[in-house]
């Protein structure tokens, strides 16, 4: 339980009990799931749940989310090395990182430290021994010094994030094993904010040199709309000093309490070798330009595995009802219908930035990452991608969400894409800005539409 509580404040990786123990002796996963704005009232011809250990499989059956994960990079990469098409190479103390990484296309830059005890394996992680995790557009790696285990997530396009273990052992089969309770404890919103899925959480939190976090220190998640100075407790952070404050690279001897005062913020360093033995790390970085990335992957990832939950059993539900007659989107129940409408709205807002916070100085990274993550874009006739950064106000240069080229994007159900492309189409074509996406300019929405136009061809194809 100290263990449990521990890592719920601050939000990432987090070791716990078993899904059975949950519901058997703390009720956590038994408990009935908050009502929230997209949840229409359960009416005659509800769908009866189906009887599984996993909630998401009682309030979701048309998901499945226990059953077998196959549509992510992770279970793609094991079933290769399954044929014998890769061979993961064990090497010195970090084990199968290095190539495990490379199997999965994650460039080291993308190397980002957390000194908080927020893993499966927190006796291991202090200031002076972070966990280093690495990601590229869909799958997200951890390492931690003196460990054997390797944690792993993923957004698969059917489930949302699926959660995998391999065990870093020179001896031992290179297999990844399938987490569909230990992380759940809290990857999991039915007792949080209300999302009632299985999420992606990035969170911040002042913690002492030992990992734990202060006394009278409360942790909360972040994304694009927490104002910087409140980012990053917890985290080193890297690039090219500037004169944005927030509380990265901040640590507090054992045992201290969150001063009255917010004089601690340290601010980006250049190097953080003067805090720590960086020797055993692929990099001496813990990158500002990934963090920031990151943050807003996992935002966009979220609300899409929240839309595609909620609309599909909406769906299925309202099917159920009319039985024997034929259902669609279109003909779906008036609750069906303004929940779809309500989840749309608020993933085409955050994937334009909306209530992103700005910027108060320009950030620059140094470890690299900005230009592998810009050379993976596509880019229209003038060159133009919205992989593009600015980063001296926000972002990105063109502010709509890359994660529209994903996998798991294109998984929606056919009729919700074509709602968001709509939507997308309305906000960029008109010739004022829309009263949800007040901050995009004329000249910004006609660059963005030209670029989805030339690189994103359904959208093309949905909205000509």
């Amino acid at each position: 339980m100290q263990r449990r509580a521990l890592a719920r404040r601050v939000g990432w990786w987090l070791s716990s009990l078993g899904a059975a123990a949950l519901v058997g002796v703390h009720g956590v996963l038994a408990a009935p799931a908050p009502a929230d704005a997209s949840t229409p009232p359960e009416g005659p011809g509800t769908v009866t749940p189906v009887t599984a250990p996993l909630r998401y499989d009682f309030d979701y059956p048309t998901i499945g989310y226990a059953g077998r994960a196959s549509h992510n990079q992770i279970a793609r990469l094991q079933a290769r090395i399954d044929r014998g098409e890769v061979k993961l190479q064990f090497r010195g103390e970090r084990g199968y990182l290095d190539s495990l990484l490379a199997a999965l296309h994650i460039d080291p830059s993308s190397q980002i430290l957390v000194y908080s005890k927020t893993s499966l394996q927190i006796d291991h992680i202090t200031a002076a021994t972070p966990r280093a995790i690495y990601f590229n557009d869909d799958s997200y790696v951890a390492w931690v010094q003196d460990s054997n285990l390797l944690e792993m997530s993923v957004m698969d396009s059917e489930l949302g994030a699926v959660f995998y273990t391999l065990v870093n052992k020179a001896d031992s089969p290179v297999n990844v094993h399938r987490e569909t309770s230990r992380c759940l404890a809290c990857h999991d919103t039915f007792s949080m904010t209300g999302g009632g899925v299985p999420r992606f959480l990035i969170s911040s939190t002042l913690v002492d040199t030992t990992g734990v976090a202060l006394r009278n220190e409360t942790s909360h998640e972040t994304d694009d709309t927490t104002p910087l100075e409140r980012r990053w407790g917890g985290w080193y952070v890297t690039g090219v000093p500037d004169h944005q404050m927030h509380l990265g690279n901040v640590r507090f001897e054992r045992g201290a309490t969150l001063p009255a005062r917010n004089d601690y913020q340290r601010g980006t360093m250049r190097s953080i070798d003067a805090l720590f033995d960086t020797r055993p790390y692929l990099t001496d970085k813990s990158d500002v330009v990934a963090l920031l990335v990151l943050e807003h992957q996992l935002y966009i990832k979220n609300l899409i595995t929240r839309l595609n939950f909620k609309s599909r059993s909406f769906l299925a539900r309202d099917a159920a009802a009319a039985a024997p007659r034929a259902i669609s989107f279109d003909t779906a129940s008036a609750g069906t219908q303004t929940a779809v409408h309500r989840m749309v709205e608020q993933l085409v807002r955050a994937m334009l930035f909306a209530d992103a916070a700005s910027y108060r100085a320009p950030l620059a990274g140094t470890s690299g990452f900005d230009h592998w993550f810009m050379s993976q874009g596509r880019r229209d006739s003038q060159g133009r991608s919205l992989r593009d950064f600015d980063l001296r106000t926000r972002l990105f240069k063109y502010p709509l969400s890359y994660v529209i080229y994903s996998e798991a994007f294109d998984a929606l159900p056919a009729p919700i894409k074509q709602k968001i492309y709509a939507r997308l189409r309305e906000i960029l074509s008109a010739s004022q800005a829309d009263p949800a996406v007040p901050k995009l300019t004329a000249a910004q929405r006609r660059a963005i539409l030209e670029i989805l136009t030339a690189t994103k061809p359904d959208f093309a194809r949905a909205t000509t």
